[in-house]
């Protein structure tokens, strides 16, 4: 099968860049072609030299600027398959956040490019099915949502001890609003007594302010702006900082702690690297792993810190949990599961 997958910049160092990765190299090493299209790429060409099967693509106005709808429907007419990532259909993220997309609800032209079928034939989302998020979606639009959640890349993530990377508590992530005052009340008062260590984006106002003009320039496809910041870390770095951590912590935005039907990549790739995760406490999780036996979660910000700190005296009691939640992600949540479910709903052409 020939996968097309729609990311406009691959300049991206957030999260879009370690989920494409970790969908392409599923996809390639199941046995499939894949291709990205960006903002380089004229669709007209791509689809006519490539010829895809499956077109996976996003609801996102940055992402709709670049599609020929027109276009898609002749393709589809004779076998594409369009499975398009959508937002939230009620958005708790801040107007301010403006590169985040506004409430589908909202946007009437969404709404009628789902309602008339032109979007595409199925819609997925990483929330669970009972999530008040998208209250409102299906009834509206007449189709229901997939859930697929985040996961980890099997391929490039390997659990190696390297001593570069040597610290008591690690968190690998950007700087994101909801997250500062958690990080300020409950993190950063352990780098007073243990080897902290905070690799990623945004943690300081200058790289703040480099990351909107990237943003911009990604949005606008002005290549010197695009890539005026490189990643900090190479993708298979992640892994040897949680292999290399005596504790991995991971923080959630307040908004997936109140709704709970979402979780964060790291979730996953914490446990499949041989690290040790104590997580805040998000609904979700607890149907994905189970808490105490394969990851900790702690139910409050008090609990959150005591767990940290019991547990790294407790290196016992870490690697039996540290084994079990190693062989859960590697069970039910790699992005080949996840590259496997798509290719049901494709086989299924189910909306």
């Amino acid at each position: 099968m020939k996968v097309l997958y729609h990311i406009p910049s691959l300049d991206s160092i957030y999260a879009q860049r370690t989920i494409y990765h970790g969908f392409k190299n599923a996809f390639i090493d199941l046995g499939h072609e894949f291709q990205p299209f960006t903002a380089d790429d004229n669709l007209v060409d791509i689809l006519e030299s490539y010829r895809p099967d499956l077109f996976i693509t996003a609801s996102h106005s940055y992402y709709r600027k670049y599609i020929d709808f027109d276009l898609l429907r002749r393709y589809r007419s004779e076998g594409l398959f369009v499975l398009v990532k959508i937002d939230f259909w009620d958005s708790p993220i801040s107007a301010i956040r403006i590169n985040e997309a506004r409430s589908m609800k909202d946007d009437t032209k969404l709404l009628d490019l789902i309602s008339s079928g032109d979007m595409g034939d199925a819609f997925f989302h990483v929330l669970e099915q009972d999530d008040p998020r998208m209250d409102g979606f299906k009834e509206t639009t007449g189709h229901k949502y997939h859930t697929i959640p985040l996961a980890a890349d099997k391929t490039l993530l390997k659990p190696i001890y390297d001593s570069r990377f040597k610290a008591d508590i690690s968190y690998v992530g950007s700087a994101l609003p909801e997250k500062r005052k958690f990080f300020k009340d409950n993190v950063f008062s352990f780098g007073h007594k243990y080897n902290l260590r905070i690799y990623g984006q945004d943690w300081t106002h200058c790289d703040r302010a480099l990351g909107w003009i990237q943003r911009g320039g990604q949005y606008f496809n002005v290549k010197l702006l695009a890539q005026i910041r490189k990643p900090k870390l190479a993708l298979e770095d992640e892994a040897r900082i949680y292999a290399s951590s005596v504790v991995s912590v991971n923080v959630h935005e307040e908004y997936q702690r109140d709704y709970g039907g979402d979780c964060n990549e790291r979730t996953f790739k914490i446990p499949l690297c041989g690290g040790f995760e104590v997580v805040d406490n998000v609904a979700c999780i607890k149907r994905y792993f189970v808490s105490g036996k394969e990851l900790i979660i702690a139910e409050n910000s008090e609990e959150w810190v005591d767990m940290v700190q019991y547990y790294l005296k407790h290196p016992e009691e870490r690697e039996l949990i540290i084994e079990a939640g190693k062989l859960r992600v590697l069970s039910d949540h790699t992005y080949h599961n996840r590259a496997d479910q798509m290719i049901t709903i494709k086989k299924g052409r189910v909306s």
